[in-house]
């Protein structure tokens, strides 16, 4: 069997596969998760997900990723932090914050600058671009947020942002 005939017998029913009885095509809602539906790390990644995917939807016209928003926000809530910190607060490799600012700066919307304290390091610093286009990206976020209260609940966000808190 080739690797797509694999590939798409996987879709037809138990019942198929074995050569027993018509074809049929199962939609995924229909595919069992047995354990899987007990595991809230499952259940948290799939809304990982769906949150992911309304966050670029609703803020795609920007151009602005979950990642750089955060990155940008907490530079703007705290001017002057290092790399380093930024990294360590937000849970980011270094090299991949690293990669992250360089396209903010390609963009003009975050500065780096060498540190008078320690010139091994640089101050992060939103560029007055930056400053406006966050305004803007948290617009969208809280827009944003609002879906994810429509698709929730209010008590629910606001019980899960509770549960959550640890975590930040």
């Amino acid at each position: 069997m080739t690797a797509s005939a694999a590939r798409a017998d996987t879709r037809l029913s138990p019942r198929k596969r074995a050569g027993n009885g018509p074809a049929r095509r199962i939609d995924a809602d229909e595919i069992g998760l047995d354990a899987l539906v007990g595991h809230a790390g499952y259940a948290v990644r799939r809304f990982q997900i769906w949150i992911f995917q309304d966050f670029i939807k609703t803020l795609g016209d920007v151009d602005i990723r979950p990642t750089q928003y955060s990155v940008m926000t907490v530079i703007g809530a705290n001017p002057g932090l290092s790399q380093m910190a930024v990294a360590k607060r937000l849970g980011i490799e270094r090299a991949r914050l690293v990669h992250l600012l360089d396209s903010l700066e390609q963009r003009k919307l975050v500065k780096r600058i060498k540190s008078k304290a320690d010139r091994r390091s640089h101050a992060l610093h939103l560029t007055a671009q930056g400053e406006t286009a966050l305004a803007k990206f948290k617009r969208l976020a809280a827009e944003h947020e609002r879906h994810v209260e429509a698709k929730i609940g209010k008590e629910n966000r606001e019980r899960l942002l509770q549960i959550l808190a640890g975590f930040t």
